[in-house]
């Protein structure tokens, strides 16, 4: 699962790794929590022949996916995560996952490993060569009772790889660059068509850091949270689980 993540690139390292014209400012973000907005990307409008702009844009996403069926969010849980095993059968994805597929930007995630039952221990995973990395995000408009619209996502997770694994055992789907425009396309690929991009990282992409419980609190938002930490003893029975939640819901507010 991936119930936390950050984004510490520039918006210009950012926009050229997407492939996006241009970004708005924002600041270094180290401990994005759900139902906080996440950046995502979408395919735009296909460009006039001979253009070499961009076709890709950007979207600024409440993360917790909200069905458009939905009809009372006090009583739906929230869909920060969604298993890529089933998402194109699941009603609470299959639309998303036929119109409107996106790419997540991020400098990596956090996971926790639980120990023994007690609070787990929490690992900064990053890509080992440094630089960012694109998870497969879903966006769904939910219209609310007032008239409103509001975008919101979620991140497909996978089985974790083996490097992963000993600490928990699912992960955020990675769509290399090389794919991003076949992941995108909802216009002429079904999800039949790029099923085979919802895989595990490759194996020693990532680096898992153990750091301090300081991530832990969402307060929590400056750099000091990826510092190195004291890792405790190997678990007796991993539970796979990050502290306080289940496998991919919250309470929703």
């Amino acid at each position: 699962m991936c119930g936390r993540f950050a984004l510490t690139a520039t918006p210009d390292q950012t926009a050229a790794f997407l492939g996006l014209a241009e970004l708005e400012d924002f600041p270094a973000r180290y401990n994005i929590a759900p139902t906080q907005p996440v950046l995502m990307a979408i395919a735009g409008l296909p460009q006039a022949p001979g253009s070499n702009l961009p076709d890709r844009q950007p979207m600024l996403v409440r993360w917790g996916l909200i069905p458009a069926w939905v009809k009372d969010t006090r009583e739906f849980p929230l869909l920060f995560n969604a298993r890529s095993e089933g998402a194109t059968e699941k009603a609470s994805f299959r639309t998303a996952m036929r119109h409107r597929r996106a790419l997540v930007p991020a400098s990596g995630f956090y996971e926790w490993r639980q120990s023994c039952g007690k609070r787990g221990q929490p690992y900064w995973v990053r890509p080992k060569h440094g630089g960012l990395v694109a998870f497969a995000g879903l966006i769904e408009t939910y219209a609310e009772p007032g008239g409103s619209e509001m975008d919101t996502g979620a991140i497909l997770t996978v089985n974790a790889n083996a490097d992963i694994a000993n600490i928990h055992d699912r992960m955020p789907v990675v769509i290399n660059p090389q794919d991003f425009a076949r992941w995108l396309d909802c216009r002429t690929l079904e999800p039949r068509d790029v099923a085979e991009l919802l895989r595990p990282a490759q194996l020693d992409f990532f680096e898992a850091v153990p750091v301090s419980d300081l991530v832990n609190k969402v307060a929590n938002t400056g750099p000091e949270i990826q510092e190195r930490g004291v890792v405790g003893p190997e678990p007796e029975k991993a539970r796979h689980q990050k502290p306080g939640a289940d496998d991919s819901q919250m309470t929703l507010f």
